[in-house]
Parts: structure tokens; sequence; C-alpha cells
């Protein structure tokens, strides 16, 4: 297996397309929106013979429990074994020294089995003491079937609050317009602090990376003009992706309308499927994603679960990057 710098995105998307269709943190937008945040950003090819099997997308991450290698959603390769695993992480580690990292994280989608699990551990992984993230357990809902049979599909109360919000006057707007993020951030910094988590700091510069490719929306609902709830879709591949959503506190359902408007727009689109994104891991009441998780599920579909992600220590200072780690989780109550 031999490796090469990689700079051509239709050659990247193809391979992304082709093994890992929903690794969306391996696309070559998610890159660019890396960029736009200051990160620095590293593509690799792997090849065997003149054949590309492999790729990795890799972001160095400045923090400050330690910088650290991060590939989201890969390496992406034809086939995952001890073999292949050895010379790609090999190369990685190599790349996060010489950055300077603590340690290297990979969370390939790669079912979440013992047989996957197995390759890593045996590649030295660790299981990474965060919380599980980059969706690696999301509710995913088939949109190729009928119109009808999806909605019953749904919970009852779901299609219930579908039309109340309809009968109120919500009303629809969905557009790619960057300056409409003004209404969205009014918005999730109310529901950030209303549900206590922190903001991502990269919705603006993701959006407009997307949305210059028609694959990124912003579905806003309004009452008397005034918007109450909004979402931020992405398309990529053959998935439609609820990745950021705010509201304000209120009895009228907008939310249950925006998902159906979004799913509908999933299906106008051609796409294969609606991932509604992270869902809790467990039915404890007490996690903190478990009210968005019900309301997600209420919508119908199923669980798809990936393995966690792996770290590689690379110095002494990775033990004090992973008791932090450890510490946040069980802190917010995600253990």
């Amino acid at each position: 297996m031999t490796l090469k710098t990689m700079t051509n995105k239709i050659e990247w998307e193809k391979i992304v397309d082709s093994i890992s269709p929903t690794s969306l943190f391996q696309r070559w937008d998610w890159g660019e929106v890396q960029k736009m945040c200051g990160i620095t950003v590293l593509r690799f090819g792997y090849y065997e013979g003149n054949s590309l099997i492999g790729i990795a997308q890799a972001g160095v991450v400045i923090a400050k429990r330690g910088n650290f290698l991060h590939i989201r959603h890969g390496p992406i390769i034809k086939n995952w074994n001890t073999t292949n695993g050895k010379v790609i992480i090999s190369h990685l580690k190599k790349i996060a020294q010489e950055n300077a990292c603590v340690c290297m994280r990979i969370s390939p989608c790669l079912e979440n089995n013992e047989k996957n699990e197995a390759v890593f551990q045996t590649l030295g992984g660790l299981p990474a003491a965060i919380h599980a993230l980059d969706a690696e357990h999301s509710w995913v809902l088939d949109v190729t079937i009928p119109q009808e049979q999806i909605l019953a599909n749904m919970r009852k109360t779901t299609r219930y609050e579908i039309r109340r919000a309809q009968k109120l006057g919500v009303s629809i707007e969905k557009t790619t317009d960057p300056t409409s993020l003004s209404s969205f951030f009014d918005l999730y910094n109310k529901t950030a602090k209303r549900h206590g988590f922190v903001e991502h700091q990269s919705i603006k510069e993701e959006f407009s990376v997307f949305a210059a490719g028609d694959k990124a929306l912003h579905i806003i609902g309004r009452v008397d003009g005034i918007p109450i709830a909004s979402a931020i879709i992405l398309f990529a591949g053959s998935e439609a992706i609820y990745h950021h959503g705010a509201s304000e506190s209120s009895s009228i359902p907008a939310s249950y309308l925006i998902q159906w408007e979004a799913i509908l727009e999933a299906k106008i689109r051609g796409m294969n499927y609606y991932n509604f994104w992270g869902i809790a891991p467990t039915e404890d009441s007490h996690h903190p994603w478990y009210g968005l998780t019900q309301f997600k599920k209420g919508f119908g579909g199923n669980t798809r679960s990936m393995i966690h992600a792996y770290d590689f220590p690379l110095s002494w200072k990775y033990w004090l990057f992973r008791g932090v780690e450890w510490a946040r989780k069980h802190i917010k109550g995600y253990s």
C-alpha cells in the first residue's frame, strides 16, 4: 500500500459514495468547513498499485486539554482488517507526532459489532473516554416509501402535533440565503441556555460551504411572521441530515412541522434516508438527550449504531487529556 496527498475532489467523493456514504465528516466539503474555522486539514489517499482503496481526512485540533489528530467518520477503506489497518494507523500516528499531538483519534462509520471493535483493539486503540459523539448512535428514516406510509408509521402524537402546527397557522420558509441565519442564531442561543449545552461554533461556515453547492437548507417556522423554530438540513450522498435545530419555548409545535417539511424535501431531492442525527445510546430518562431522542423517534425509523471513537496515545500527556474528557462526560451526565 502506498499513500499520496489528495487534491482531486471528484475522485475523493467517489470513494466516499462507494465505500462509506454516511461518512459526513469525510466529505470534501466538510474539510473546507474545517479550514474556514482555522483547522489544519490533511487529505490522504491509500493505493494498491494504481487503485485508490481508501482515504483519510484528518484535522489537527488545537485544544487546551491537548492537541490531537482527529479523523472523524474515517478513515475510509474498502476492507478494514489488521493488515491494512497497521499501515494506515502507522502513517496517521506519524502525522500526529509531526504536529505535536498527544494522540490520534479515529471514528470510522463502521457497524457497532465485536468484529469491528476487535480490529481497532488489536491495532492498539483505546475506546475514547469522551461521550458518544458525531452521531455515533443516530435515528434514521427510510424516505423511499410512500408519504402516506411514513405518516402511518409515526407515533400518533407526532402526527397530531404536525397537524396542530398547520392548524395554528405555522408558515414554513426554506432558504439557502446565509443572511437568514441571524434568525437561527437568535433561537439557537435561547435553546442552548434553556437546555444547558455549548453552542457549535462552525454553523455559519458549514452553511456557507454546503449551501453554495445546494447541499444545505435553512427551514424556518413562523407564526405571524415571527420565527419560533428553525432547522439546518444538510444533503450528503443519499441522505438528508438534520444537523442543527433551535426553537422558542412555545406551546405551538412548529418543530414538528419543520421536521415533516424536511422529510418531504428529502423525498423531493431523491434521498434514500432522512437522518435525524444523534440520539441517546440508552433509554435512560436522565440522559441529557432523552427528550430530544423521544422527539426524533416519534417520526418513525430505526437506530444506526457505529463503533465508538478510538484513541491512539502518543505521549504521557494523553492520560491527562483522557482524564479531562472522562470528568466532563460524567459531570454532564453522559455516563
